[in-house]
């Protein structure tokens, strides 16, 4: 059920501690990092934790059916389809299960160009690939799938200029492309808002990235001769407590996915839950930096949303981080409405190192 005294915008702040880790890399391999206050942080960039949010099981297992598709092989995958006769769900999926006549690569390869082309362009000289990442509903596949079908029985080539039926949908019914949006170039009118906002975590104190020189024996050298390791390497790494910050328009939400309430009030639950459970898949294999957030503040109200990062402007120089890092949120939590007024209508919390709270407890908030 809605709880219609919710409002409009549910702000989350988190405080999630991670221990050395990689979580996010730039272009030289090193963690990314950020200037703030003055001193160097370190940073994880939205774009990154937002797919490690889409690929968790709190998407693809409670949203099941509502989380689509980026890639810039549309194209191709459905060059596949019409050449295999298997639908395109089927052949995103790895399935083969044909159920159209097959038709030969060179139609389908013109047929596949111009569906393609109405989500992005279509690299002339880079195959079937679009020039762009689209994000593709599970609504526009089945949509895709019927047109398939009509063109597999016909058997022919597409017309010069032929028109393509209407392919994209809006509103759609995929959380992901709700709640993050999607831009489609040649139709802005089918390009969706985004209803989250979501800052970079960055760390709420200074931080050094860090060296480490590490070896790897190879296990059948037995010779003295050649004695030492058989592979040298530096990996860069640095720990924190970082800062979350997730805005989300449920109003904006609703609208996105054609009024669904229900819909949408299980998405801004899972994401909650995700920002309390996960984090990037960086180097996990060499730090298994797997953590749960120690702090989880959930804001509903219908006022102007607000960060609380001016809280960490000053970095903490604290050694217990997340108890600082607490105190530092409430007490400018509470500075703020002191200038402005009340600033949320329903706040909840969890504090794992205070004892207080449940991540349940947080989620019935919203529910």
């Amino acid at each position: 059920m809605t709880n219609n005294n919710s409002g409009r915008f549910v702000q989350i702040h988190a405080l999630v501690s991670y221990p050395p880790s990689n979580l996010n890399r730039d272009d030289m391999g090193r963690p990314k990092t950020a200037v703030m206050g003055g001193k160097q942080r370190l940073r994880i960039s939205s774009q990154s934790i937002k797919r490690a949010w889409r690929e968790s099981e709190y998407f693809s297992d409670a949203l099941s059916g509502h989380v689509g598709y980026r890639t810039k092989l549309l194209g191709e995958l459905v060059k596949r389809a019409l050449v295999s006769g298997c639908t395109l769900s089927d052949t995103f999926n790895g399935v083969s299960n044909p159920v159209n006549p097959p038709m030969d690569e060179k139609t389908a390869i013109k047929w596949a160009n111009l569906i393609a082309n109405v989500f992005a362009k279509v690299k002339t000289t880079d195959g079937l690939k679009s020039e762009q990442l689209v994000h593709v509903s599970h609504d526009e596949i089945l949509t895709i799938d019927v047109y398939l079908a009509e063109i597999a029985k016909e058997g022919r080539a597409p017309a010069e200029k032929e028109p393509i039926k209407p392919l994209l949908c809006n509103p759609v019914t995929d959380v992901d492309i709700a709640l993050f949006g999607r831009m489609i170039a040649d139709s802005s009118k089918n390009s969706v808002e985004a209803a989250a906002q979501v800052a970079h975590p960055i760390t709420i104190h200074p931080v050094v990235v860090e060296d480490d020189y590490f070896t790897a024996v190879d296990d059948l050298n037995k010779s003295e001769e050649i004695a030492g390791a058989g592979h040298l390497g530096v990996s860069e790494y640095g720990a924190g407590v970082f800062y979350t910050y997730v805005c989300v328009n449920r109003e904006l939400l609703i609208e996105n996915l054609g009024g669904n309430a229900e819909l949408a009030n299980k998405a801004i639950g899972s994401l909650i839950e995700c920002v309390a459970k996960i984090g990037p898949k960086g180097k996990q294999s060499t730090f298994a930096s797997r953590v749960y957030a120690s702090y989880l503040m959930v804001e509903q109200g219908n006022q102007q949303p607000r960060s609380l990062a001016a809280a960490f402007m000053s970095p903490l120089k604290t050694e217990n981080f997340v108890a600082e890092g607490i105190s530092r949120l409430k007490t400018e939590r509470d500075n703020i409405e002191r200038a402005y007024g009340k600033c949320a209508d329903v706040v909840s919390e969890m504090s794992v190192q205070e004892g207080k709270g449940s991540l349940a407890d947080v989620l019935g908030s919203v529910s």
